[in-house]
């Protein structure tokens, strides 16, 4: 394969007829520079993209988004969508980490304020909150208690610990997936779950807090709540061990009933009708990973909410904290759109992308349906992240969707070899961000190198139409996991 398959739409979209290959059911679009397809062509992830517009039912097109690269089933950026009544759902198109999201917190700070206090709020947030692969949790659940999190999603930590409910509306989905059935989920998956609500996980999860360093788009920054010199909260994480053994309990059982019944480019690709009692049982269950993910954000904020009350010696009403938003951008759920000129409602599979709903958009809150979702996009280790905003053109393009981060350019494994002689923590300061981890190796694995430019990614992004820049922040702590 070479860039000349592709037909270039526009400056950043690019197109691969389904006559390329003969299983193609559908044509494959990618949203990217020419470096950042090559690359894709490169590491396989295109490969992937028509794999899975291989898939049957699939809705054209098979879609990825600037920050694609190799992963599981469906390439990272990777969107799918297929009708809700006659559809499939597979596993590969969310992932392990089911719910892996963003939130963002504005306050009323700025870095004159926190200046002094930086080193206390990192190394505190890193010894409050309990970081990589740890089941450690600072709450300590029954399985009944548990259960609670897992129906309810972020209500149950306002309703039974702490937090305000207004956040409630400023959550995707509303921080919560119909979720009814505890006997669908493995014994294994529950007991990996019920002791890490409120814990950041490992790899690329991160706590940061960051500075509004450019307003592109004032009067949208102006509702967001965002403004020059502001500080802000960033927290990255998922669904932990509970989403991952979901995933893999589901992964085999669909491979025991199906695979030997149906022809797949990839068995990482395995699916279920919808319709199906396994294709319905894994939705419900990835529904409570969904859940668990969002309530695990919120236990993060409160946690967070509270070190900066303690260290800075006044509430967070004094502190003007808010809950921006969160999203998710390892997820399948059913949405409405119009394809073919017909309103339909799908399954939308969105593997390392995220939603970027327009102005107007009856999933939105009041506060935003002037201005579109925030859509938030963090950076490397140690680069910008942005927060932009849903377009019409992404309904228009990719059933409402936008990249979800930077996206990796080097494997785990070569970014510790590229690091090997790198002290991370300290390249870092000399920029003048402080990191805290507890793995040094961690640490090498996540160097902004091994990432793609995040600038570019979002040149992409916003030059597509698919989402439209208001902020850039530029990172001063952060913890990962």
């Amino acid at each position: 394969m070479q860039i000349k398959n592709f037909e270039k739409i526009s400056p950043f979209h690019w197109r691969l007829g389904k006559i390329y290959d003969k299983d193609m059911n559908v044509d494959a679009e990618i949203f990217a520079t020419e470096e950042i397809l090559a690359n894709a062509i490169e590491d396989l992830s295109i490969q992937q993209v028509i794999n899975v517009a291989s898939l049957p039912g699939i809705l054209s097109p098979s879609l990825a988004m600037p920050d694609i690269h190799f992963g599981y089933g469906f390439c990272i950026g990777g969107v799918a969508a297929f009708p809700a009544d006659t559809g499939i759902v597979s596993p590969g198109g969310v992932g392990y980490d089911i719910n892996c999201g963003v939130r963002c917190l504005t306050t009323g700070l700025e870095l004159k304020d926190v200046e002094a206090h930086l080193d206390i709020l990192g190394s505190s947030i890193l010894r409050d909150i309990p970081t990589g692969m740890t089941s450690r949790s600072n709450l300590k659940l029954s399985k009944k208690a548990f259960m609670g999190f897992i129906k309810n999603g972020a209500r149950e930590v306002v309703d039974h610990i702490s937090g305000n409910p207004a956040d409630l509306e400023y959550i995707e989905s509303g921080g919560r997936l119909p979720f009814n059935a505890p006997e669908i989920l493995s014994d294994k998956a529950l007991e990996r779950g019920k002791n890490q609500i409120g814990s950041l996980g490992s790899g690329n999860h991160f706590i940061e807090i960051q500075m509004v360093d450019e307003i592109y788009d004032q009067k949208t920054a102006d509702v967001f709540g965002l403004q020059k010199g502001q500080i802000n909260v960033m927290i990255h994480t998922g669904s932990r061990g509970f989403g991952h053994q979901i995933a893999s309990d589901y992964i085999e059982r669909l491979r025991k009933k199906n695979l030997k019944k149906i022809k797949i480019k990839d068995p990482q690709l395995i699916y279920a009708e919808i319709q199906s009692k396994e294709g319905g049982q894994y939705l419900e269950a990835l529904n409570g990973a969904s859940n668990f993910a969002w309530a695990n954000r919120h236990m993060l904020m409160e946690t967070i909410i509270e070190i900066f009350e303690h260290r800075l010696g006044a509430g967070r009403e004094k502190l003007g904290i808010r809950l921006l938003y969160d999203q998710a951008h390892n997820i399948a759920k059913f949405e409405t759109h119009e394809t073919g000129g017909v309103k339909q409602k799908l399954l939308v599979h969105r593997k390392g992308a995220t939603r970027a709903f327009p102005p107007g958009h009856p999933e939105l809150p009041d506060r935003y349906k002037t201005t579109g979702q925030p859509v938030l996009i963090p950076g490397s280790m140690g680069s910008a992240s942005y927060i932009l905003k849903g377009t019409g053109e992404a309904m228009n393009l990719t059933f409402g969707s936008s990249a979800h981060g930077a996206g990796r350019r080097l494997s785990r494994s070569k970014a510790i070899k590229f690091a090997a002689d790198i002290n991370v923590r300290e390249s870092l300061r000399q920029r003048n961000i402080l990191v805290y981890c507890v793995s040094k190796s961690g640490l090498k694995e996540e160097i902004p190198e091994a990432y793609k430019d995040i600038d570019e990614v979002i040149d992409v992004t916003s030059g597509s139409g698919i989402s439209q820049k208001v902020a850039r922040l530029v990172p001063l702590v952060v913890v990962k996991g």
